[in-house]
């Protein structure tokens, strides 16, 4: 089944710049009714709210400074989208950090899975069809080093590997049939954004420095530029039934992993 994102209201965190925004933006251009874009930076997510509503159309983008891991302001975004236009179709969960260091550790964890679970059962709480909601689709944003093992940054690499077990499992088709919410998981390869800078990356070891770690990332990686993972969000959203797992990477189109990732998890169940 196609899913059209012409007239829908969709809610997106991690949005005023990178992926989110390009996300965003393409939303806009599909012909979403109404983005709210969630972030901490409020000078600019202001700035292209601005600019979407410029280009758009008045009231087409709202920003909300909105710190994720705080319970009280993302709820409150969620509720004042649905009450200004009438339902949420819509939520991409986006909003992460790359950073394994010993002060900081513990807020990658909250912001990459705490609060992306907190998000998607909120969006569940006002979106599924068994309490009178209309349905709707959740996308939460992972990665490839959920999908494979390194040692330079085990922390992210296990909050990656959870967002995709949760997306799986909350997505089966079991839940789907009673909700009416599509879950979906999609991984990101190395992407050009800010969170792979060395200013931004950081590890658990001391010795090693975030410029370090950007530099093994793109001396490994093909890097895509942002608008190919953004594009992948949008594919995915199209086609994607409830429980999936995409992949885009190396600016190659989003692939529907799915059957892979139960292959594995068939193998690594053999035994139990």
């Amino acid at each position: 089944m196609a899913h059209d994102l012409n007239g829908k209201v969709a809610l997106v965190t991690g949005a005023a710049n990178g992926v989110g925004a390009g996300i965003v933006r393409l939303l806009l251009a599909e012909g979403a009714k109404h983005v709210a874009i969630l972030d901490i930076d409020e000078p600019r997510g202001t700035a292209f709210q601005n600019e979407l509503n410029a280009e758009f159309g008045a009231n087409k983008s709202k920003f909300y400074q909105c710190d994720v891991t705080n319970d009280e302001q993302l709820c409150a975004a969620f509720q004042s989208v649905v009450a200004g236009h009438g339902g949420l179709n819509l939520v991409v969960n986006n909003a992460g950090i790359m950073n394994d260091a010993p002060h900081v550790y513990k807020k990658e964890i909250s912001i990459n899975v705490t609060a992306l679970i907190t998000s998607t059962l909120k969006a569940l709480e006002l979106m599924r069809t068994d309490e009178g909601g209309k349905g709707g689709t959740v996308i939460n944003i992972a990665s490839v080093a959920g999908l494979c093992q390194m040692s330079v940054m085990p922390i992210y690499w296990a909050t990656k590997a959870a967002v995709i077990q949760f997306s799986n499992c909350i997505g089966k088709e079991d839940y789907y049939e009673k909700t009416g919410v599509r879950v979906l998981a999609m991984c990101f390869g190395a992407t050009d954004t800010s969170l792979i800078s060395g200013q931004k990356l950081g590890s658990l070891d001391k010795n090693t420095a975030g410029e370090n770690i950007s530099s093994l990332i793109h001396e490994s990686y093909h890097v895509q530029r942002m608008e190919s993972a953004a594009q992948g969000v949008i594919d995915a959203y199209k086609k994607g039934s409830s429980g999936s797992t995409w992949l885009v990477t190396r600016d190659l189109p989003a692939m529907d992993i799915t059957d892979n990732v139960n292959r594995a998890y068939e193998i690594l169940g053999e035994h139990m």
